[in-house]
């Protein structure tokens, strides 16, 4: 029988879900240097991620997907940049990215020094 979802778990999701859309239309609709405002959005919906999507068993994977992800948004910003369009989608996605990345590696850090 499938184990039903909590509220985190489904609040988590949806964050996930909407941190990369708002990301992406964020950076369609700067084509530039993503504001103050927008850069502060993306961060504490990387923020609710990290806090609330990533369980301890998928910590593991959710950091090398992260941190492939910061590797080739930060690779192809230095690549693509030169279209103003692509250069703010990639700094935007890296604005919801790391803050999830570093409280899911913190929150393992911790774990791991429990043991």
């Amino acid at each position: 029988m499938a184990k039903k979802p909590q509220a985190t778990d489904v609040i988590g999701q949806w964050a996930l879900v909407i941190g990369i859309v708002v990301a992406v239309l964020v950076g369609i609709g700067v084509s530039g240097n993503l504001t103050d405002t927008a850069r502060m959005v993306l961060i504490v919906l990387g923020l609710v991620i990290g806090l609330l999507n990533v369980a301890s068993k998928e910590s593991a994977a959710f950091l090398l997907a992260a941190i492939s992800l910061l590797l080739v948004s930060s690779l192809g910003k230095n690549t693509l940049g030169t279209i103003a369009v692509v250069g703010s989608i990639l700094d935007a996605i890296m604005a919801v990215v790391v803050p999830a990345t570093v409280i899911v590696a913190l929150r393992e850090v911790f774990e791991i020094s429990k043991k």
